[in-house]
């Protein structure tokens, strides 16, 4: 006998299911509607990335639905790669994020995340991609999917955590000494970091790495 439309199937258990997101309306609003949901239970929610890791390892959920921008504290990114790196049974990670530019979808795979999705999506396709990844399948968005064939077919530069930061304060306009100094690094090595920045966005000039990195959607 199978379920009526929209009915829970009493044969399979409800997905446990931990949100992370430090703006408490929108977890309000995400509670009211997974609460509508067959089939999923929200058994906590977490406003800091250090408050997700400590309810994680008390309450066993099957799927943190992961922000990426969380405020002070760890990110998103962070939490997903200490919570997919714990000993034992660990929660699958999908990421529900407003912010689809490379380098957060990169980031964010390469952490463990199972899926990453965007905060547009209509509410079935969250709740299809919430039982996709508590199966560990993949779930990614779209225009999230598109992209990350197209880099497979034509790869972009991939670039280290620390070039990254770099790049960021370069698009901020800073200095070498500047940079330097937020980053608590010489200038000695922000300019050899520079060097390899320029090497693998094919640039000679301050202003052409951050116009390709732009471009190529390597910033945050």
């Amino acid at each position: 006998m199978t379920a009526a439309p929209g009915a829970p199937d009493a044969s399979r258990p409800a997905v446990r299911i931990l949100l992370c997101d430090d703006h408490a309306v929108v977890r309000a609003g995400l509670l009211a509607l997974l609460d509508s949901a067959p089939d999923i239970e929200v058994v906590g929610e977490a406003g800091t990335g250090e408050e997700a890791l400590a309810l994680s390892a008390r309450l066993a959920p099957d799927v943190v639905l992961m922000d990426l921008q969380l405020g002070d504290g760890i990110d998103g990114v962070e939490t997903t790669r200490r919570l997919t790196a714990a000993p034992g049974a660990m929660p699958h990670v999908l990421v529900l994020t407003t912010y689809d530019t490379d380098a957060d979808i990169t980031r964010a795979i390469e952490a463990g995340a199972t899926g990453y999705l965007l905060k547009a999506e209509r509410p079935e396709e969250l709740f299809a991609a919430i039982q996709a990844a508590a199966q560990g399948r993949t779930a990614l968005s779209a225009p999230v999917a598109s992209r990350v064939m197209a880099n497979m077919r034509s790869p972009r530069p991939t670039l280290t955590d620390r070039e990254r930061d770099i790049l960021i304060q370069l698009a901020q306009g800073l200095g070498n000494r500047e940079i330097a100094k937020a980053l608590f690094i010489s200038e000695a090595t922000v300019k050899t970091h520079l060097g390899r920045i320029y090497d693998k966005l094919g640039v000679d000039t301050r202003a052409g790495a951050v116009s390709v990195a732009k471009e190529q959607r390597l910033l945050p």
